[in-house]
């Protein structure tokens, strides 16, 4: 499992209709997209799937839907994670993980526990996991922040814990990692911008969000960093570079939803309290795309 998450993973949006309900044609629809463009691995019900305005029948519904579209075609990742330790324990038991490759599970957010507290939480969680399990370190989203320390104490005494999502943005913090974790510890991008200089310095792939509208170009970029060849990969990056912005600008996933609606592989509905990007933002994504389309970054 540990090679099969190296690479590109995708943050898969949930598609919805118009008046909400989740639109599981546009959903395989995406599926194929991702897989077709070669990516490495699928991860659903993420921050980039509003998993937290998913009700438990909706993510069962999305669990066995993702793992009979993609068929063992690439590792299927599921979303499972909060701020409540025993709920996030009874999710995970609750759960059918048949066809399910591992688990990403957030840190709590909004109560800021203290590091040992993390540690209790993800041993917990760890615990009666049936799949291995990624952390996931956002600090800009949950207000708290998995420090080096904590991160590596967990990797190196929870054997079923493999792999780190790292969107701290702090390159001190990843580096300590990536020098003293285990061997086969992997540590994953969770920011777009941060992909080249973490594999630079030893990072293992990314989780993406913009790769929902280039697949191809995510993947190829991350190959190339792996491969050591960071001049093609800068140049994938740079050309990616407004598009990544773009997506961003008024939150996410509003940006990569506008994305994928100007592509026309699903409708351009979040459900609240997220709202679509402004008009401005759109028109901006809007032209991104049109000049990608006509000045493509893979020959």
């Amino acid at each position: 499992m540990h090679k099969k998450l190296k690479g590109t993973g995708v943050a898969i949006i949930t598609p919805f209709h118009n008046e909400g309900s989740i639109d599981f044609k546009s959903f395989e629809q995406i599926i194929n997209f991702q897989i077709s463009n070669n990516v490495d691995y699928l991860v659903f019900l993420g921050t980039t799937g509003e998993a937290v305005t998913i009700n438990k029948d909706e993510r069962d519904a999305i669990i066995s839907f993702a793992v009979e579209t993609v068929n063992k075609r690439v590792p299927v990742v599921i979303g499972t994670g909060g701020n409540n330790t025993q709920q996030v324990v009874t999710i995970m038991k609750d759960t059918d993980f048949t066809g399910v490759d591992a688990v990403l599970s957030v840190s709590p957010f909004y109560n800021k526990p203290q590091q040992d507290g993390i540690y209790n939480h993800y041993k917990s969680v760890a615990g009666v996991s049936p799949v291995p399990v990624i952390l996931y370190n956002v600090p800009g989203r949950t207000g708290s922040n998995i420090e080096a320390e904590t991160t590596l104490k967990i990797a190196h005494e929870i054997s079923n814990v493999i792999a780190i999502k790292e969107a701290s943005k702090n390159l001190d913090q990843i580096s300590r990692i990536i020098k003293e974790r285990p061997k086969e510890f992997l540590v994953i991008s969770g920011d777009d911008l941060f992909t080249i200089p973490m594999l630079a310095i030893g990072g293992d792939g990314v989780i993406s969000v913009t790769a929902n509208a280039f697949p191809a170009e995510f993947s190829a970029m991350v190959k190339y960093g792996l491969n050591g060849d960071f001049g093609k990969a800068r140049e994938i990056h740079l050309g990616l570079l407004d598009m990544i912005q773009a997506a961003f600008a008024d939150g996410s996933p509003s940006g990569i939803k506008a994305a994928l609606a100007i592509k026309k592989l699903c409708k351009n509905t979040v459900r609240l309290p997220l709202i679509k990007v402004n008009r401005t933002t759109y028109n901006r994504i809007s032209n991104i795309i049109e000049t990608l389309d006509n000045e493509p970054l893979l020959k």
